[in-house]
């Protein structure tokens, strides 16, 4: 069990959910305020047991607020804006765990995922990327720990050394890869829900089916790289059974999931007008909630066994992802009020942005948000930083849909070249690799394939909207 100051951050944190989902809804500032000062104490108790790397995000965090107020007036609005920014993400990230946790322990979620592990070698790695997109979809970075914890699980019985490494290689990029291209365009990725805030004028509805095929252009080049490079062994590998069950059978679990996530949030956005973030955020717990009372419950009865859940996922799980929500929080918090901070020294001292050919702008974004992730930027941070820096896409005579499409693209390619985002942290751990090996060695001639491709897609898409 996690700590006691930990338990209550964890409470807290999902108490804040309850009040930023009002706040989507149009409840007004006050919500966002208390929802703000939720976190606040959330993530005091949090870096109680954080490393020195991360209480350095929560130094710069207070060095900003001290610069804003010794600067700028309207400090204070732009310091409760940035907290805004930094609940919402959180209430995103909480929102999405909550499905996460109900999900990983259901049983027919596990035999899903094994029944993609066991896939002949001709067509594992399509159906692992395939298998990684849609657990994204609903377990973010938990499709790879349970998906690649299958792979290492599968090939840990591999008596031959040499064979063995080179399939957990493969099966690991394959989770990865499919998990990545989810940040291209799926409602409930965060890169979505932070790129909708920083660009005006853009709207999920509009960008998902040019995203789609950025998505598209990732499993594909990732599959034919996969053929290409296939390695050659010294032995010949053995031979192995084709599973016979039907693929709709075995993945029937999932697909019923994905579909009342999906429907449900997509029926709710219409239906209120809602932002579909808001939707997720509804939606999302409310589904895992569900999912819990159908499964088989423990003595006590199914509503003991839900409340039960609910207080072990606020108090044990939450507590346990206090690092990664500290870091989500600060990052978009340092994003929002740092570009603030910035922009008028940009417009008085620095290079006129609006003389930027537009083309080189949407270029430039999908390589430099990859770059930013070798040097410790998290893409939340990245993006909210930079992105208001930059002229908007009115101003520069582009479609907003064109400037998602860069962005995401350029996100999803860092989650899987970054050393320093969770996703790479994971594969290197189960793949028994430092993590810096498992983003560039292993999927560097990928990055470099797909931000080309995602390129050229932009450019077109651009010219075309």
């Amino acid at each position: 069990m996690p700590p006691r100051s930990a338990q209550i951050g964890g409470i807290l944190t999902a108490c804040a959910l309850l009040a930023t989902i009002p706040h989507q809804y149009g409840a007004g500032q006050g919500m966002a305020i208390i929802a703000a000062l939720l976190l606040i104490a959330a993530l005091a108790l949090f870096s109680l047991t954080q490393p020195l790397s991360r209480l350095a995000f929560v130094v710069v965090g207070v060095a900003l607020i001290a610069w804003a107020a010794a600067t700028r007036p309207d400090w204070a609005q732009a310091t409760l804006t940035a907290l805004t920014r930094g609940g919402f993400i959180i209430a995103l990230f909480t929102a999405l765990s909550a499905l996460r946790s109900a999900a990983m322990g259901s049983q027919a979620i596990l035999e899903c995922g094994r029944f993609l592990a066991r896939q002949p070698p001709g067509r594992r790695y399509l159906a692992l990327t395939l298998g990684g997109h849609l657990f994204g979809l609903i377990l973010l970075y938990g499709a790879i720990s349970l998906l690649g914890g299958l792979a290492a699980e599968s090939t840990a019985r591999e008596g031959n050394e040499e064979l063995r490494r080179h399939r957990l290689r493969r099966m690991l990029v394959a989770v990865q890869r499919g998990f990545a291209s989810t940040l291209c365009w799926s409602p409930m990725a965060l890169s979505m829900a932070v790129t909708l805030s920083v660009v005006k004028g853009a709207s999920w509805s509009g960008a998902a089916a040019f995203c789609m095929v950025g998505t598209a252009l990732m499993i594909g080049i990732g599959w034919g790289l996969d053929t290409i490079f296939k390695p050659r062994l010294s032995a010949p590998p053995p031979m192995r059974m084709a599973e016979t069950d039907g693929w709709l059978l075995r993945l029937r679990p999932l697909l019923v999931l994905l579909a009342v996530v999906v429907g449900g949030v997509l029926a709710l956005h219409l239906a209120t007008g809602v932002a579909v973030t808001g939707a997720v955020m509804t939606m999302v717990p409310l589904v895992a909630m569900a999912w819990v009372l159908v499964q088989p419950p423990a003595p006590g009865g199914r509503v003991a066994t839900l409340a039960a859940r609910i207080g072990r996922f606020a108090a044990r799980d939450l507590a346990n992802y206090r690092g990664e929500i500290v870091l989500l929080f600060m990052a978009g918090f340092i994003g929002s009020l740092g570009s603030w901070l910035l922009v008028p020294i940009m417009q008085a001292h620095g290079p006129d942005m609006s003389a930027i050919p537009p083309m080189v702008i949407l270029a430039g974004l999908i390589w430099i948000i990859p770059l930013t992730g070798q040097i410790g930027m998290n893409p939340i941070l990245a993006v909210s930083l930079l992105v208001p820096l930059l002229p908007a896409p009115a101003v520069l005579g582009v479609h907003p849909t064109a400037m998602v499409i860069a962005i995401t693209g350029g996100w999803a390619i860092s989650g899987n070249t970054s050393p320093f985002t969770a996703s790479v942290l994971l594969v290197g751990k189960l793949g028994g690799v430092e993590a810096r090996h498992a983003g560039m060695a292993w999927n560097g001639l990928y990055a470099l394939a797909t931000a080309t491709a995602l390129t050229l897609w932009v450019l077109i898409a651009a010219t075309l909207l």
